[in-house]
């Protein structure tokens, strides 16, 4: 290949990844200039702006006006009674008759606090439900985060490949000029050229994707930001796993479980507390037409009671009470089975990360260094050249969706043990 042609392919190289880079910026609606993110400010975006956790605080003014009408009383009745009105001989008119005026109220003794401790303990429930919202958007963002850093390492990566294939056309052009070289393997050293700068555009619309979905967490149609900060290939540190098992009663899941006991329990004293009908009394004055004197009158509502009346209902909340108990328990297996399946993949994909750089990489990137020198002298092919040079690449690409892998699983076993998600959002 002469000058002019190998001036050419660089120029092409160039141009589609400066157009890809154009396209990038133009579809997701930001400018080069906007600031990167960081994973604190991105969690923190989302736990103050998140669209269904705003949605999810009205829960919370509600109960609150819950709170309010439970704690208020019956009020009292005024009743005026008129008798021995429009009747004949002495009841002609209202000559004879009798007016009573009086109030009436009922004791419900302690039915009212009993309402308010029902109402109390639910918007302890809303509370440890809004934690789990809270945590589960946090993971949320985390999870899309590090989607985020791996895009951006495989698109440095494909920068490499495209590096590695402009040198292949550059040099394998050289030697087909010189007429040492074969036509097929520049045609296809310039397919792969090609094929690495279609990936890279694919890493560009993927990346695109994965901010729009975290600018949505916080309620942002377009992201404002071009990048995220990080390096997704610090893995994280192996905690023992019997110390993570002792931490699952952490999980905001379980918390939510002992809320909704006390909200049962707190239901089942209200109903224990109204299994008998409250006694009404009223007290006023009587007015007798007719000798115009008035006397004082006083009675009591005394509700003829056999039994319980309330035993369904009683029932109802005792067996909602263990019923509560049993979810518990099923939450706890389940979340200890959950907790040592991610352990074990968390494991291995640490393992293999570790292995992929620490001895896979360095041995071909050695081989590459040897191969290329080879080809240049005439003692490998181009097939040995690009295998190597695809090997490397390949393995780069495993030990980033290794790592990937490692810091989801990670994600995972903060959320269930409520670890390292929650100490995080509360410094928010």
């Amino acid at each position: 290949m002469n000058t002019k042609e190998e001036d050419r392919f660089r120029r092409k190289a160039l141009k589609a990844i400066g157009c890809s880079v154009a396209i990038f910026f133009a579809c997701s609606g930001v400018s080069s200039a906007a600031e990167s993110l960081t994973l604190a400010s991105a969690i923190s975006a989302a736990i103050n702006d998140n669209p269904e956790l705003k949605s999810f605080s009205y829960n919370m003014s509600i109960q609150d006006a819950r709170i309010i009408q439970a704690g208020l009383k019956p009020k009292p009745e005024l009743n005026v009674n008129i008798e021995d009105i429009l009747g004949t001989g002495e009841a002609q008119g209202f000559s004879g008759s009798q007016t009573t005026l009086s109030i009436a109220w009922v004791v419900e003794g302690g039915l009212a606090q009993r309402r308010v401790d029902v109402a109390r303990t639910g918007s302890l429930s809303l509370a440890a439900e809004a934690e789990v919202m809270r945590l589960d958007t946090a993971a949320q963002v985390a999870r899309y985060y590090m989607q985020a850093l791996a895009l951006q390492l495989h698109k440095q990566l494909a920068d490499e490949g495209i590096s590695y294939a402009t040198e292949s056309v550059s040099t394998i052009g050289q030697r087909v000029e010189a007429g040492t070289g074969s036509a097929a393997d520049l045609a296809r050293a310039e397919a792969e050229l090609e094929r690495l700068l279609l990936y890279r555009e694919d890493m560009n619309h993927e990346l695109e994707i994965v901010f729009h979905q975290l600018a949505a967490l916080w309620g942002e149609l377009y992201p404002e930001f071009t990048s995220v900060e990080g390096d997704i290939t610090e893995l994280p540190n192996l905690q023992p796993f019997p110390m993570l098992i002792t931490l699952i009663e952490q999980n905001p899941d379980i918390s939510r479980f002992l809320s909704e006991q006390r909200l049962q329990d707190s239901i089942l004293q209200l109903e224990l507390a109204q299994r008998k009908t409250p006694w009404r009394f009223n007290a006023g004055i009587r007015r007798i037409q007719s000798s115009s004197d008035t006397g004082f009158v006083a009675g009591v509502t005394i509700p003829l009671n056999r039994g319980n009346l309330n035993q369904g209902r009683i029932q109802e909340a005792r067996t909602a009470i263990e019923k509560t108990a049993a979810e518990k328990e099923a939450a706890m297996i389940r979340i200890q089975t959950n907790l040592f399946v991610v352990y074990q993949e968390l494991e291995h994909s640490l393992h293999r990360a570790e292995v992929l750089r620490s001895a896979v990489i360095p041995k071909y990137q050695e081989a590459l260094e040897q191969v290329r020198r080879s080809y240049e002298l005439g003692a490998a092919s181009y097939i040995e050249w690009f295998q190597i040079q695809e090997s490397v690449l390949e393995a780069r690409s495993d030990v980033i969706e290794a790592s990937l892998q490692a810091q989801l699983k990670n994600i995972e076993i903060e959320r269930l043990t409520g670890l390292r998600i929650a100490q995080s959002l509360s410094t928010q």
